[in-house]
């Protein structure tokens, strides 16, 4: 049974919501700009990684960030906490940094000498998290204590000492709610913070989460958005078995991700933090900012599909299509009226034709006519911080009136407006981005050109 939900309009919840800055960590590098002329320019990013030694994977390659470390971006007083930090906080600290400094916000974590631009306590904080993966080199020493007199691992043993081989501290840098922590201390939210776990979708969850924390007037300013990064050999061992990285294109890691195309055989790893900067409209108005795109729409849905063990999705992409439904539904908007759609495309054919499916059963024909848009082949990946950036990248897009190259995607399935193309202006009015998750979670959010 499909239960309809009041949505923000409907309870009396009005406030309008803007996008006004964007900040976004990949491995094209930091800030939205450097992206933003990477899809422009049709120029991927994927490469063979260098983090590690990949030749024992059959994957080899990755959207991997490089030349960035959060301690020079952060406050002198503040680098010895970063001790304390996995790659996925720290990419999270540099998307709120260049988030800040794109929205022209004055916070304790950017001038710490200056009045800032939003009292702590009208400001929140919502970012979406993976499972963050140990580091190797912190976990070896300990597990090789914790053996028995043959040798093998002894779970008495880690009990009894292993544990006590690692630091104290050891668990404060790999808690998914460490990255809003962080955020919230340096940049002084005092308002409304959480933290979203939900794979995928989380980025976009959180995203709605703040959305609704300003439009019930609990805070006129939210960070929100995901990072996480995935790029050691932990994580890349669980992604390797799920079977979803394209494992023949190692020497070709530019043509690897092949969204919503009928070649498509995997995704590529990618690491990465979006978070954006949300302002209730009429603050942000008062103090004379230009937003990118207002945000009107969210939804979200869950689908249960117990025949593919969470490792396939719903052929019907049911769970997306009712958080397609539910955003369009808020946005007061008609699915023709839609001009540009982000959806995940992550290049993997079992999600990429459930989410086509979803589409269509909401779109009909009018879908053959809306170009779709994906980052996957571009920066691979990037798991929890995919959707922010997806949303980053659309409300680029709404602002310059343009459409980035389209790559990798010769023969289109469904009849998908997506294939391969260059760079073209193009009127937009809505963007729809929408994320559907391993594990069945689903996020969609609409916006608007100002």
């Amino acid at each position: 049974m499909l239960i309809n939900l009041p949505n923000a309009r409907e309870t009396g919840m009005s406030r309008r919501v803007w996008i006004t800055g964007l900040g976004t960590v990949t491995a094209a590098g930091v800030g939205i700009d450097p992206l933003w002329e990477a899809v422009c320019a049709g120029e991927s990013k994927i490469r063979r990684i260098e983090r590690f030694d990949p030749s024992g994977f059959a994957s080899q390659i990755a959207g991997e960030v490089r030349d960035f470390k959060a301690n020079k971006i952060v406050p002198k007083s503040y680098r010895k906490s970063v001790k304390l930090m996995a790659r996925d906080i720290e990419l999270a600290m540099g998307a709120a940094d260049a988030a800040v400094r794109d929205a022209a916000l004055i916070s304790p974590g950017s001038q710490p000498d200056d009045e800032r631009t939003y009292p702590a306590t009208r400001t929140g904080c919502n970012i979406g998290a993976g499972l963050i993966a140990a580091e190797l080199n912190e976990l070896t020493y300990a597990l090789a204590t914790a053996r028995d007199e043959d040798g093998q691992f002894d779970l008495g043993a880690w009990g009894r000492a292993g544990m006590n081989e690692l630091t104290p501290l050891w668990l404060l840098k790999y808690l998914p709610n460490m990255l809003s922590c962080h955020v919230t201390i340096l940049h002084d939210c005092q308002g409304p913070s959480n933290t979203i776990t939900c794979a995928e979708a989380s980025g976009p969850l959180s995203i709605g989460e703040s959305l609704r924390v300003i439009q019930r007037n609990a805070a006129d300013m939210c960070f929100a958005g995901g990072a996480e990064s995935k790029l050691n050999e932990m994580g890349m061992l669980r992604q390797h078995y799920t079977q979803r990285l394209c494992t023949n294109s190692n020497d070709q890691p530019h043509r690897a991700v092949r969204p919503f195309d009928a070649e498509a055989a995997g995704t590529a790893m990618g690491e990465g933090g979006g978070l954006v900067i949300l302002e209730s409209a009429e603050t942000a108005e008062r103090r004379g900012v230009t937003p990118y795109a207002e945000l009107i729409g969210f939804g979200a849905g869950q689908t249960y599909y117990p025949q593919g063990n969470s490792l396939e999705p719903d052929p019907q992409g049911r769970g997306l299509a009712t958080a397609i439904r539910a955003a369009l539904r808020e946005a007061q908007i008609e699915p023709a009226q839609v001009d540009l759609m982000a959806p995940f495309g992550s290049g993997v054919p079992a999600y990429d034709r459930a989410e086509a499916a979803a589409l269509r059963s909401v779109f009909g024909d009018a879908l053959d006519a809306i170009p779709l848009w994906s980052a996957k082949p571009y920066i691979g990946n990037c798991f929890a911080g995919s959707g922010a950036i997806d949303l980053s990248l659309a409300a680029r897009m709404i602002r310059e009136q343009k459409i980035p190259a389209r790559i990798n995607c010769d023969q289109p399935i469904d009849g998908l407006n997506c294939a391969t193309a260059e760079a073209g202006h193009a009127a937009i009015e809505h963007a729809l981005v929408c994320t559907t998750a391993m594990g069945g979670q689903n996020a969609a959010l609409i916006l608007r050109k100002v």
